[in-house]
């Protein structure tokens, strides 16, 4: 987890020093993301708890910010930091009685990808597609069936196709949407012990303003 992190800020250093020796290949962009978890768990555990007890989590909307260098006219790295938005989850199967709003947690999920640009620079409309890394840690957990939530970190792959669309030299619009692989383990302790485990499949999907300098 450390060495995730650590290497994380260690790119986009790099990423950064190199965008201040030239001023000609920085992108920023600000946007609005729709985070669908498509989620599933192997069951929810615990002494006292029915078999079939399973939960689901909803979809959150949030603002993301993103900065990217362009390397080579089609080759860049960029970095995607947003709003931490807020993940609920809902009790269902035998548990499903217990309604609605049973966990909730923030996800900070910081991203780094590579991505490849097809058409020139200065083209009005520039495709592209991106892999690379993201890294998620859960915030602010809680529920209101246990006093003490816990939620593992997550490491996984991210892949993205997007489109960017010039208005300008320096202004644009940008849509795309992303695949990251997120997987989380919950251990939440109250009255008794629950546990399961989340692979979140997000799918995100994001539109907003381009600004190059």
């Amino acid at each position: 987890m450390k060495t995730t992190l650590s290497s994380l800020a260690v790119a986009l250093a790099a990423t950064l020093a190199a965008g201040s020796a030239s001023a000609d290949n920085n992108v920023v962009k600000f946007g609005i993301s729709d985070y669908t978890t498509h989620s599933r768990t192997n069951g929810v555990t615990g002494i006292g708890v029915p078999p079939g007890a399973d939960a689901q989590t909803g979809d959150a909307i949030t603002v993301i910010a993103v900065y990217e260098r362009m390397f080579t006219p089609n080759i860049g790295a960029e970095i995607v930091l947003g709003i931490p938005p807020r993940i609920k989850a809902k009790a269902t199967g035998t548990v499903a009685f217990l309604g609605d709003d049973v966990l909730s947690a923030r996800n900070l999920s910081p991203t780094f990808l590579v991505n490849y640009h097809f058409n020139a620079p200065g083209d009005t409309w520039r495709p592209y597609v991106g892999v690379g890394v993201n890294y998620t840690k859960f915030i602010n957990r809680e529920s209101r069936l246990a006093s003490d939530v816990k939620m593992s970190d997550s490491t996984g792959w991210a892949v993205q196709a997007g489109v960017d669309y010039a208005l300008n030299k320096e202004w644009g619009l940008f849509a795309s949407v992303a695949a990251l692989k997120v997987k989380s383990k919950v251990v939440a302790s109250g009255a008794t012990v629950l546990q399961t485990t989340i692979d979140f499949r997000p799918i995100v999907y994001s539109f907003g303003t381009i600004y190059r300098f």
